[in-house]
């Protein structure tokens, strides 16, 4: 299914644009659905960004966003079905808090499978037994959601919030950055004079 939809890309839209980008968006999706989380939704926005300058094209960004996640999550869910369970449920320190924690995934699974595979590790799937005719459709369609809403997201987002950036400029960005950071100290300051009072 996934090398159908790039083919199709591929013919259609001609993958304009660096070959190098495409990749970068495919291996950084497949890294965040094994479940290291982060370089894909950074590569999908990046790219996003770059297909609203007309530098790559929207729709193979999101193929290949979508074909790099799905096997991502099925070597991440197969992984965990392999020896995450195993690793779980071995002697040693906290076992009987690990196991409650197996039971709770596994009705969690059982219960919303597909609000699991989209939000948790797809290597959590594994681990908690999700069966293979299950969890392959789900991966599939949350893989696609995930490369739909992160592409068109940052291609309709992207360019306006840039502008507002280059408005703002290096020393807004600088004065942002130290009202934020007073903020958090503000913050924790707040929470220790409550736990001493």
């Amino acid at each position: 299914m996934s090398t159908a939809l790039l083919q199709l890309a591929a013919h259609h839209h001609r993958f304009h644009g660096p070959h190098l980008d495409y990749i970068g968006v495919a291996l950084g999706a497949f890294i965040s659905w094994i479940g290291i989380s982060g370089p894909g939704e950074a590569a999908m926005i990046a790219a996003g960004v770059l297909a609203s300058r007309g530098k790559v094209d929207l729709a193979s960004v999101i193929a290949v966003g979508w074909a790099g996640a799905v096997a991502g999550g099925i070597a991440g869910w197969a992984l965990g079905l392999k020896g995450g369970r195993a690793l779980f449920t071995a002697p040693g320190p906290l076992r009987r808090t690990r196991a409650r924690i197996l039971r709770s995934g596994d009705r969690f699974y059982e219960r919303y499978a597909a609000l699991a595979v989209y939000f948790a590790p797809t290597l959590m799937a594994g681990i908690n037994g999700m069966r293979a005719r299950r969890f392959l459709p789900i991966n599939a369609v949350a893989c696609l959601v995930w490369a739909l809403l992160t592409g068109i997201g940052a291609y309709f987002i992207g360019k306006p919030v840039e502008d507002l950036l280059g408005d703002i400029g290096t020393v807004g960005l600088i004065v942002l950055g130290v009202l934020i950071a007073a903020a958090v100290v503000a913050g924790r300051i707040r929470r220790r004079r409550k736990l001493a009072g």
